[in-house]
């Protein structure tokens, strides 16, 4: 799904510390619920031509998900993050800050209706590329 006249932007690898990397790739190994059922969602193609990583280091974060190429991140967020809505607030305007559109859904949501969370993924896609 190409918008006529979309280019897309160069894919810059974001910057990350070592300690980052490690801590990605151990998340990679243990993903929550939600997060290996979104994954699958993602990694079976059912995204077109969306490619995403998982467990993404980006500056001194690492997010869920993510489409480099469209500077799109995917936050998949449980029970936790209730607490914790001043860290989430800075960490959404971090990443903006450095260009990436940062969209969040909770994880009940992501393994009750997988399709609707793709879905949204798209129009937070589109919308950027109309931008």
């Amino acid at each position: 799904m190409i918008a006529h006249g979309y280019n897309p932007p160069v894919i810059m690898r974001p910057e990350a510390s070592d300690f980052a990397r490690v801590a990605a790739r151990r998340l990679r190994r243990a993903p929550s619920e939600a997060e290996a059922a979104l994954w699958r969602v993602l990694r079976a193609g059912r995204a077109g031509e969306l490619r995403f990583r998982r467990q993404v280091p980006i500056d001194r974060y690492i997010v869920d998900f993510a489409c480099l190429r469209e500077r799109l991140v995917v936050e998949v967020d449980g029970s936790q993050h209730v607490e914790q809505e001043d860290y989430d607030a800075e960490r959404t305007r971090r990443l903006e800050a450095l260009g990436f559109v940062v969209v969040r859904f909770w994880a009940n949501d992501v393994l009750r209706e997988p399709r609707q969370i793709l879905d949204a993924i798209w129009t937070a896609v589109l919308d950027r590329r109309n931008k």
